[in-house]
């Protein structure tokens, strides 16, 4: 018997099948996701390119351990807009997580909810791009026939859920991030809803735990990816929540740094954390607790676009980095190719700063390339600490995560120990481990026994390469000093990007 995680990731959808039993993945493949790009931040994509990849990727798991398979977790990008009409079907494309296009909703919204201050007071999160919510009243403002067909909002991991059930649910993790839920009540805000449509509430799904189920596959789904009808589907959640699962952020003080793409820096706690200044994000995570989370949309970029531009292989240019000393000799990289949501500079532009004839070197250019994305996440810790977060250790995980010298750069920068587990793929881990603890919960209760908790659980499957990378105290001092010179440059150009 095996438990199955889906990871639908903003490039491809991922999947993998796990024997809990002898603590192995069995099988696992991956589609690829196109996206619709356009030079005003529009970032889109369709809701047939999600059906097509799942299909794939069941398509190339061996029959024998699809019938297998007795539960399944989702994990799906977060923020990304579902919008479906009453028979399921889309009304307009899916607005994505990266897209920028919605900085007029934002600020429409804000002034019709009184101010930031008044908006995180009622939902924990300020208005964001990134968010939902502000998706949402785009369509509305400029989409008005496509609004008017509209009768169900969700993410794309519920829509996941949806092609495999037919059911429609939300749980706490992944809507805490549409700017559209009480972080702290954990469910839907009326009066965020009403800014944008008296019927939207209605039109939200359906909210659920996290160790609950989110119903079963059902007997069109099992015939169209060959997997068995009425195998158990967990809650599943969003990938930044399936990814803390996934690597065992599900206690107190434990952080995951994921280096992808995008960056994002998350910590569990048991209860809120409301940050009044909006950088980290007052998210739920999806084991039963609440998930502060800062994102950046710039992390690996800036060394991909350096990379090549200089036409070197992701070795060669780590190796070039590593010949530059901490500060890359007073060269920083502001790296915002994308503009930036954390912090928030959605016309921001990429820039490379303190450039002198001594200094304009190629080891430096890679070094500070690399080190930006970390100074990044450190806005992040900075806002932890400031709220009381007590941080204990990091979980790395994520394309950079595999670099040493990245992960060296990750404990001096923020001067805690770093952990890899291993394997790639934490956040269809994540939902593989939410199905099982979904599947023994329902055992437990048929037989009597203790309920396991996602803890134990956690601490069972995550497996962690290597040891324990502590921080150099003479190195992370260096950091503190580099950290500085950077903020020092974000501080005089942020208000260009405003």
């Amino acid at each position: 018997m095996t438990v199955c995680g889906i990871d639908l990731g903003t490039q491809s959808c991922k999947l993998v099948v796990y024997d809990y039993e002898k603590k192995k993945v069995i099988a696992q493949s991956q589609a690829p996701i196109d996206m619709i790009a356009e030079n005003d931040g529009t970032r889109e994509q369709k809701v047939e390119w999600y059906e097509v990849a799942l299909k794939i990727c069941f398509d190339k798991i061996d029959k024998a351990s699809k019938k297998s398979i007795a539960a399944i977790g989702v994990s799906g990008h977060q923020h990304s807009f579902v919008p479906l009409d009453e028979r399921g079907k889309a009304v307009y494309n899916v607005k994505l997580w990266c897209d920028t296009s919605t900085a007029a909703e934002c600020e429409e919204l804000t002034k019709m909810a009184g101010g930031e201050k008044k908006l995180i007071g009622q939902t924990g999160l300020p208005m964001r791009p990134g968010y939902t919510a502000p998706k949402v009243q785009w369509l509305k403002n400029h989409k008005p026939k496509a609004f008017a067909r509209l009768r169900h909002v969700i993410l794309p991991h519920n829509y996941i859920n949806f092609l495999l059930s037919g059911e429609y649910s939300a749980e706490y993790g992944d809507a805490s991030g549409t700017a559209l839920f009480d972080v702290r009540e954990r469910k839907w805000s009326s009066q965020v809803c009403k800014y944008i449509s008296p019927e939207l509430e209605s039109w939200l799904p359906p909210l659920i735990a996290s160790g609950d189920a989110a119903g079963k596959v059902s007997a069109a789904a099992a015939a169209l990816y060959g997997i068995p009808e009425g195998a158990l589907l967990a809650s599943g959640g969003g990938d930044n929540m399936m990814s803390a699962i996934g690597t065992g952020t599900v206690r107190d003080g434990f952080l995951t740094m994921s280096l992808g793409t995008s960056g994002t820096f998350f910590g569990f706690s048991k209860k809120p954390v409301i940050d009044p200044s909006g950088n980290l994000a007052a998210f739920c995570s999806s084991s039963g607790g609440w998930l502060p989370l800062l994102c950046t949309m710039n992390c690996t970029v800036a060394s991909e676009e350096f990379r090549g531009l200089f036409g070197l292989d992701v070795k060669a240019f780590d190796a070039e980095a590593a010949r530059a000393p901490i500060g890359a000799n007073g060269v920083v990289v502001l790296p915002f190719f994308n503009g930036e949501r954390t912090p928030n500079l959605p016309n921001g532009r990429a820039s490379v700063n303190g450039i002198t004839a001594a200094n304009f070197k190629r080891e430096n250019l890679a070094r500070a390339a690399l080190e930006s994305a970390i100074f990044g996440m450190r806005i992040g810790l900075e806002g932890f600490n400031t709220l009381g977060f007590k941080a204990r250790e990091i979980r790395l995980t994520g394309g950079g995560s595999k670099s040493p010298l990245w992960q060296s750069i990750a404990a001096n920068v923020m001067n805690l120990p770093v952990r890899v587990p291993s394997g790639g793929e934490a956040a269809a881990m994540g939902g593989a481990i939410q199905a099982l603890w979904r599947l023994l919960r329902k055992s437990s209760k048929e037989s009597g026994d203790k309920k396991p908790s996602i803890e134990d659980l956690a601490d069972e499957h995550v497996v962690l390469q290597g040891d324990t990378l502590k921080p150099d105290k003479k190195d992370a001092a260096a950091y503190d000093k580099a950290y500085a010179e950077y903020s020092r440059y974000l501080g005089a150009v942020s208000p260009l990007y405003k």
